[in-house]
């Protein structure tokens, strides 16, 4: 009992020390041997960055900066950017989709000259050998475990016409469940990017970053500040191992450094963890001083001899409290070479399941002599209170077996009451302070701590309701009343356990129903989309719209098309030669002024921007489609629910319905056909439109109180015939006639997988709760815990009442007496542990989403003030929910299934025996 957590503990501690790398190894294997790696931003100003080089911002932030962030941006680095004499090695990166043996598989993909020095220590090599030549890769175990493929098979990603032998199998020591794919540089993503363009389909845009060696003390702030004066990022070796005081810092000075910061501070993390051990040990103690109170049961007699021979009341004291030191050092010798012993063993499993490999076995002595000490501690504690109860009892009591009479403690209760009090207070004092989560979680544990002090009180008025109780649950709850000393720390135990599971499954379920309220709905439930994710796909929608019907249980069906200008597998925004887009031209005074300055925000005053915010023109849809322009026709609107007779006549009568007032001006909407900018070509100027050949239609607008589920403009297919607009089959909405089941998806999902495009299928089934295993498995816990504390509390009973046993046998009672006196003393202990725990852990998860409410009052009031939103539109719902089933199983599962697995490991009878006198 006391072990087990040692074993849990002991191998954490050397888990997750070993896990932890030092910053050398850490920065190693992010940039092997060389000084730093460098990144483009995509931006031509300075930027400040973090000194790990995770994230940076503009130079007077990115309000002030605006739409010239990425005006003539760079493409390739200048090595005039870096010191003289810099050693430079590219590292580029990409992903697309290899065909395995199983289908499709997202794989990253990797392009490095792996006989550089540079790259010592990124890559650990499994079998076989790094590619060197052209047509060979090597790939990750991971990918190698996915595709069913092996070193010497050959792959081809899709859409390629070139195959790539894999000569070598690797691992990246700290992304052990990636998949990639590794290659000479050149050699397969740009060949791989050319086919896909010349094919019309999706290219691959590589993410290039630069290995550099600069030699000396390697690339110190002071350099990594220069670079970031030419717009480059930085991740540097020497700042890595040495980072700067904060105040010298550029990022810190311009902005919080708190906004950067992950979780919460230092202090609160170990306030909470002492909370959490504190707490597990009192579990503990709570559990194992019954078992000891047992031992101390059955050696009355040979105590009782000590004293009859001169010993007092210390030494018999002594001899308990010995037993649990010794018990407690054995269990934290055995613990801890246990959880040393499986950590080792279990290394590789234990290295798969975080992901990276250990840079070595930290031991640390002194956590794990730290962590043995708990265990000795927690058995000295756990033999306190039957030590100090065998010390008092009679030497005649003892030698006899007689059970004295023994006053309840009247101040114990009076110190609970004021516990809890004080907890509470705590509690509702943290939704008001800064560190709320750290208070409320202090103030749970000090009510909690009341509730245990409590306990031999509360279990004296549960002793009131026996007579109404039948005959053997009535004797059962009387002998746990008057003996509250064995029965009093097993329902302590209980109502630990479970109000732990309680406080966890009131706040999962009370943020689940929250999140229930909050979710917003991509169609209208029972929709379905059919959605593709690459241009190149149309030629396969057909086939997919047949698979769909097939496969699938639909009610209805709406085709719908996209526009494009140029090539049907031209993508939007693409600057293949020949491709462009179309788009809606917004009327200049319909538009925000807010997104047509170049500065954003900043051109405004804090008024100004206010009052923008709440202007019609800026408001923000909360629904995106993956065309927000199709063709289709008036099916269409019955699939999306839309009833508005206006809208649906003009389909019919051949015209485009809007649904954005902000675009449609006396009628029309206007249509743009924009050819692409071209490489090297500048962008338009924010505010400016693009220049193209304008289709101006007419159009109904829909009333503003029709959800148009993202779509902005419906297209008739003969008006955009007329118009002159190409179209493609894009893909197509559904509903269904009943529920498509598991075995009908994957049908589905496998005839997408057989064509080879980017597609998927989604049906809007409302919102989906995931927190249903995690409740399962807390019930479960607080099952076993209190199964155990009862079982612990009713062997005490039976001891205590072996004398009671024989004399009702003597007098004639069945054979079932014992039995049934065995469960329902099992089954008082877990319903009265069970009672007070679900009282007790209702007040954590109260002041957590307490905390939570307050929390988000003060954004609604921020979005308020700065105009994002309206009072109505800003009003915060957090509920506080029970999850009535989870206590349903609490409350009468647990204590039932107690009862009744004590009664069958009961024997029903036992050797009568004659009754000793007194």
């Amino acid at each position: 009992m006391i072990a087990l957590p040692i074993v849990g503990v002991s191998g954490a501690d050397l888990t997750l020390r070993s896990a932890q790398l030092s910053p050398d190894q850490a920065i190693s294997r992010k940039i092997g041997t060389a000084d730093a790696r460098v990144s483009l931003t995509g931006s031509n100003i300075p930027i400040h960055q973090l000194p790990d080089g995770s994230t940076y911002a503009p130079v007077r932030g990115y309000e002030k900066v605006g739409g010239s962030m990425v005006q003539d941006a760079p493409q390739e680095l200048d090595p005039s950017r870096l010191p003289a004499g810099t050693q430079v090695l590219k590292d580029s990166m990409g992903y697309t989709m290899v065909r395995t043996k199983h289908g499709l598989l997202f794989t990253n993909l990797h392009e490095i000259d792996t006989r550089s020095p540079l790259v010592t220590g990124m890559f650990t090599l499994d079998r076989g050998r790094m590619p060197e030549n052209a047509g060979e890769i090597a790939a990750t175990t991971t990918f190698l475990k996915d595709s069913g493929f092996y070193v010497g098979s050959t792959v081809t990603p899709r859409g390629a016409n070139t195959s790539y032998k894999i000569v070598g199998a690797y691992e990246l020591p700290s992304e052990l469940g990636k998949t990639e794919i590794l290659a000479p540089p050149g050699t397969l993503i740009a060949p791989l990017d050319r086919t896909l363009k010349a094919a019309g389909g999706y290219g691959v845009t590589p993410n290039d970053s630069y290995l550099v060696k600069v030699g000396g003390d390697g690339f110190t702030w002071n350099m990594v500040k220069a670079a970031n004066a030419k717009s480059l990022l930085v991740v540097s070796r020497a700042v890595h191992i040495d980072p700067p005081a904060d105040a010298d810092v550029p990022l810190f000075q311009q902005e919080s450094k708190e906004q950067f910061q992950q979780g919460g501070g230092s202090a609160s993390q170990v306030a909470i963890l002492a909370t959490v051990v504190g707490l597990a040990m009192l579990e503990i103690c709570l559990l194992a001083g019954p078992a000891f109170a047992v031992g101390a049961r059955r050696s009355r007699r040979q105590l009782g001899l000590v004293g009859a021979n001169g010993g007092d009341r210390r030494h018999i004291r002594s001899i308990v409290l010995s037993g649990g030191l010794v018990i407690g050092a054995a269990s934290a010798v055995i613990g801890t070479v246990l959880g040393v012993g499986l950590t080792i063993a279990l290394r590789p499993v234990l290295e798969g399941q975080l992901g990276v490999r250990f840079g070595g076995l930290d031991f640390r002595p002194l956590e794990l002599a730290g962590i043995a000490l708990l265990a000795v501690v927690t058995g000295l504690l756990s033999a306190i209170v039957p030590a100090v109860t065998a010390s008092r009892q009679t030497v005649l009591a003892s030698l006899t077996g007689r059970r004295g009479v023994r006053r309840a403690n009247r101040v114990l209760p009076v110190v609970g009451l004021i516990a809890v009090a004080a907890g509470a207070a705590i509690v509702l004092y943290g939704t008001t302070s800064r560190t709320s989560s750290t208070v409320v979680a202090g103030g749970s544990a000090i009510a909690e701590l009341g509730f245990v002090a409590l306990t031999p009180a509360l279990v004296g008025l549960f002793g009131r309701l026996g007579r109404w109780l039948p005959l053997s649950p009535r004797l059962s709850l009387r002998d746990a009343v008057r003996n509250r000393g064995r029965t009093a720390p097993a329902v302590a135990a209980v109502l630990a356990a479970v109000a732990g599971t309680v406080a966890v499954a009131t706040y999962e379920h009370s943020r689940d129903v929250q999140m229930r309220h909050e979710y917003v709905a991509d169609l209208p439930h029972g929709t379905g989309m059919l959605e593709t994710r690459e241009a190149g796909a149309h030629k396969e929608i057909p086939a997919l719209r047949q698979a769909l019907s097939k496969e699938l249980p639909l009610a209805a069906r709406a085709d719908v098309d996209r526009l494009f200008y140029g090539m049907p597998s031209c993508e939007s925004y693409s600057t293949t030669p020949g491709c462009g887009y179309i788009t809606i031209i917004i009327p200049k005074e319909q538009r925000c002024p807010l997104h047509e300055s170049p500065d954003g925000d900043a051109s405004f005053t804090d008024e100004q921007a206010r009052e923008l915010r709440r202007d019609w023109r800026c408001k923000q849809s909360g629904r995106s489609a993956p065309e927000p322009v199709v063709v289709a026709d008036e099916k269409l609107l019955n699939v999306l629910a839309v009833t508005d007779p206006g809208s649906v006549s003009a389909l019919k009568e051949g015209r485009a319905v809007a649904f954005d007032k902000r675009r449609v001006k006396d009628g029309k909407i206007t249509l743009r056909t924009v050819l692409a900018t071209q490489e090297g070509e500048a962008s338009p100027a924010v505010g400016e439109d693009p220049p193209g050949e304008d289709k101006v239609l007419p159009v109904h607008l829909a009333p503003e109180s029709v959800q148009s589920w993202g779509l902005q403009l419906v297209l008739p297919p003969a008006t955009a015939k007329a118009a002159g607009l190409s179209t493609a089959p894009a893909g197509s909405y559904f509903t269904l006639d009943g529920k498509a089941t598991s075995e009908q998806r994957q049908r589905i999902a496998g005839e997408i997988d057989r064509t080879g495009v980017e597609a998927a299928v989604r049906i809007e089934e409302g919102y989906q709760g995931n927190d249903s295993l995690a409740l399962l498995a807390l019930t479960v816990f607080a099952g076993l815990v209190t199964i155990g504390a009862a079982g612990i509390a009713t062997g005490l009973a039976q001891a205590d009442a072996e004398a009671d046993l024989k004399t009702l046998a003597a007098v004639g009672a069945a054979p079932r007496v014992r039995r049934t006196l065995s469960g329902f003393q099992c089954g008082v202990v877990a319903l009265m542990g069970v009672v007070l725990g679900t009282a007790a852990g209702i007040l954590p998860a109260v002041g957590l989403r307490l905390v939570e409410r307050r929390e988000l009052e003060a954004l609604r009031e921020q979005s308020v003030a700065k105009g994002y939103r309206t009072v109505e539109e800003a009003l915060v719902y957090v509920p506080i929910s029970v999850p009535w089933e989870t206590l349903a199983g609490l409350l009468v599962v647990v204590p039932v299934g107690a009862a009744l697995l004590a009664a069958l490991v009961t024997r029903s009878s036992g050797a009568l025996a004659r009754r000793s006198a007194g």
